[in-house]
């Protein structure tokens, strides 16, 4: 770091940049402990959360909408489906594809799990009026929408 860089604290927008961070974090810890009791994880849940809303999806494609790699869902998906939580299936015109769907034991779970999920949704957010969620929401989508089309390589 030279002398004439400023210090990321300096930045007018460091204080929202650590705030998302931080937000994240506790969430995703708080969200840890509501579902440690179903001896699931934030992973699990999402991946149970997709197929309770994408019967059927892809392994392929809920690796994408997940943001996870195909290593991370090889790690994941034996562990739910040990647990008699979900069923992988060869697609029926395409047997290189795997899709995948909640048992009735994985909905169950699924749907307890949610039921934490939006307790803890309501506990949090609660306080701030509905306006302001939905601009909180869209600031946090716009901020998706550019990491993702961001190349690694980007210069800052």
């Amino acid at each position: 770091m030279n002398k004439n860089q400023a210090f990321p604290w300096d930045h007018p927008r460091f204080r929202s940049w650590i705030g998302v961070g931080r937000a994240c974090q506790l969430m995703q810890q708080a969200m840890s402990r509501a579902i440690a009791h179903l001896g699931i994880k934030p992973p699990h849940l999402d991946i149970l959360i997709n197929l309770y809303r994408f019967n059927g999806i892809s392994q392929q494609d809920l690796a994408r909408k997940l943001l996870v790699g195909r290593s991370n869902m090889s790690m994941l998906l034996p562990q739910l489906e040990k647990r008699g939580l979900i069923e992988r299936r060869a697609d029926a015109k395409d047997r290189r594809v795997l899709r995948l769907s909640l048992t009735e034991t994985g909905r169950s779970l699924t749907e307890e799990a949610m039921t934490l999920q939006t307790g803890l949704i309501d506990r949090t957010l609660s306080q701030a009026p509905a306006e302001r969620c939905l601009e909180v929401a869209e600031a946090m989508e716009d901020i998706i929408r550019i990491l993702q089309t961001m190349e690694p390589e980007d210069p800052v």
